[in-house]
């Protein structure tokens, strides 16, 4: 009897001390992540007021900037805030947004840190279709931002149908979007082998991606999609999370395993697309920001690498021999 008590009194005393190393991380959690929300609040907003207050030549009265960034002031004040400046750093913070949503879709859905739509050929498909269109029908209306969705997606698709061979594999899917990749370079070569010189200083610009010349019309764009791309990752947060456990629990919980994959990969391309179209592919930022978003979460990004047991079926049935990329 004294055994079966002081085993129970073990048994509560651990009970207890795990309760509270549980509580403390917690705890520990939601600090690290107040303080990561106010610093990621404070940071940009003050970049974003530098670059109101600081871009460009013209000097503004700093009396005026504050009005002017409303609307409500007219001659030099609201050209240089309310026309170039502000559009410019509110086009630079969501596509930053943009680029970071759809590079965090593509490494939790991959599990690869180097899987980000410019990697898989995302980019790449906004640039073949903003190219084909700058150097053949310069003169099309909203031709561009247009042809670059259109391309990502077109683009997303042949990816997919080229990885699906035996199911969906995230090697596959990775290794053919780099194909597909090079296949774009080949294309926009040819195509300024055949362009004359001031539609080809027209299309590297756009290629290299730049704000230059970003109105209101590419702000609202650009807010429009990210708020809706925001509320569609909130709800394939779950299926996200799900599929982490492999395919047989994800199912038991509810998940489609077979078109959540899909949805994820079309939110993140439609996210890429957005902000290509708008600001250029400046893809880069897909692959920086994932690895980045999770040291400041303070994660140890196990979660986004489970082991392979645990990889879902609908990315294919691997051979044990493959090698990780």
């Amino acid at each position: 009897m004294d055994l079966l008590t002081r085993a129970t009194s073990v048994d509560a005393e651990l009970r207890e001390a795990t309760l509270a190393r549980l509580r403390a991380d917690r705890r520990a959690r939601s600090r690290r992540t107040v303080l990561t929300a106010v610093v990621l609040a404070v940071v940009p907003t003050g970049l974003l007021v530098a670059s109101v207050l600081l871009g460009g030549l013209g000097r503004v009265d700093p009396a005026d900037v504050l009005p002017a960034a409303f609307g409500m002031r007219t001659g030099l004040a609201d050209y240089m805030i309310f026309r170039i400046r502000l559009p410019r750093a509110l086009a630079a913070l969501l596509s930053g947004a943009l680029f970071g949503l759809a590079g965090a879709l593509y490494r939790r859905l991959i599990r690869n840190p180097l899987a980000t739509p410019d990697i898989v050929g995302i980019s790449a498909g906004a640039g073949v279709g903003a190219t084909t269109v700058l150097l053949l029908a310069p003169a099309l209306p909203f031709g561009a931002p247009l042809a670059a969705v259109a391309g990502s997606l077109v683009l997303l698709a042949a990816v997919y149908a080229l990885s699906l061979r035996g199911g969906l594999n995230t090697y596959r899917l990775v290794l053919v979007g780099i194909g597909l990749s090079g296949v774009r370079t080949a294309y926009t070569n040819y195509l300024f082998s055949m362009a004359d010189q001031h539609s080809i200083a027209v299309a590297m610009r756009w290629l290299i991606g730049s704000v230059n010349g970003v109105d209101w019309t590419g702000v609202n764009t650009l807010a429009g999609g990210l708020a809706l791309c925001v509320l569609c990752a909130a709800r394939l947060g779950r299926p996200l999370s799900s599929m982490a456990l492999g395919d047989d629990l994800a199912t038991g919980l509810g998940t489609s395993v077979p078109a959540a994959p899909l949805g994820v990969l079309a939110l993140g391309a439609t996210a890429a697309a957005l902000a290509t179209a708008v600001v250029g592919p400046i893809g880069f930022v897909s692959l920086v920001s994932g690895p980045i978003a999770v040291r400041l979460a303070g994660a140890n990004g196990r979660s986004a690498r489970p082991r392979s047991s645990a990889r879902p079926s609908c990315w294919a049935r691997t051979s044990t021999r493959s090698t990780p990329l």
